[in-house]
């Protein structure tokens, strides 16, 4: 399937996680041009890069689609995909199918997580409701199993099978 990488992020700190009660913190977010991703570790430069051994969310994709309907049902204007904490912003694939799946896409390869489920610093990020609208379409966490260089452009996304059981980390 052909699919399109249009924004890559990445954050050197969490502003969000284990702010409970506390307020956010503010930790610039990066737009990127490319992004070197390292197999079984994350992004180079991102708050998740060797976060814990095996972590599900080495990497965040989501979808284009959502960030649109988000515009237009939601914020009713313009926000910048920034504010929902992906690493990249993809066109042309449904994430929710690449859950449990293994895929490639140019010569890097990566195992579909679990959904990137949203959490109710959305509502604040982006705008009251963001967070509700989210649920089941928040995007998709995924390991890197073939690192390598990721740049924006069109792509063909593969499916190469089942991923492997692999423990919820």
């Amino acid at each position: 399937m052909n699919i399109s990488l249009q924004h890559f992020h990445i954050a050197p700190g969490h502003n969000y996680k284990g702010r409970h009660g506390l307020g956010a913190l503010d930790y610039p977010i990066e737009e990127m041009e490319a992004i070197e991703c390292v197999a079984g570790s994350g992004i180079i430069g991102d708050r998740f890069f060797d976060y814990e051994p095996d972590f599900r969310g080495q990497i965040t994709f989501f979808d284009r689609a959502v960030y649109e309907r988000v515009m237009t049902e939601i914020v009713k204007g313009e926000v910048s995909p920034i504010v929902f904490r992906r690493n990249v912003i993809i066109k042309g694939v449904d994430l929710n199918e690449l859950i449990g799946k293994r895929f490639q896409i140019g010569g890097l390869e990566f195992t579909g997580s679990c959904e990137c489920s949203p959490c109710y610093w959305m509502d604040e990020s982006c705008a009251p409701g963001t967070f509700e609208f989210l649920k089941g379409q928040g995007g998709l966490r995924a390991r890197i199993v073939k690192g390598g260089e990721m740049k924006l452009g069109d792509y063909e996304l593969k499916v190469l099978g089942d991923a492997p059981p692999q423990k919820d980390k």
